[in-house]
């Protein structure tokens, strides 16, 4: 199986995905039925909701927050993000 990257860096190694504030979830699901990723998995017959798959979510994708009303889906800080990536790549390319 195709390692799978972005912008060349092992996407594994790139921490980017939602986390749930289950203070404010009210377990609607809209994320997970909006995401064609298979980020989320519903458990406990469909009672709780999981972050099951983390390097399924494309990186940069917020789209699933947009469609939580009590905001409870949050994401890492993009700059971050980009910071890492970049030092991944210099740190690989110095090999």
């Amino acid at each position: 199986m195709a390692e799978t990257t972005f912008m060349g860096v092992p996407r594994e190694k790139i921490p980017w995905f939602p986390t749930i504030d289950y203070d404010k979830c009210t377990f609607c699901m809209e994320c997970d039925t909006f995401c064609p990723h298979r980020v989320f998995e519903r458990r406990d017959n469909g009672t709780r909701l999981v972050v099951a798959n983390p390097t399924n979510c494309v990186v940069f994708c917020r789209a699933c927050a947009k469609t939580c009303g009590p905001d409870a889906l949050a994401f890492p800080n993009k700059p971050e993000i980009i910071a890492l990536i970049k030092q991944i790549r210099e740190r690989e390319s110095a090999k």
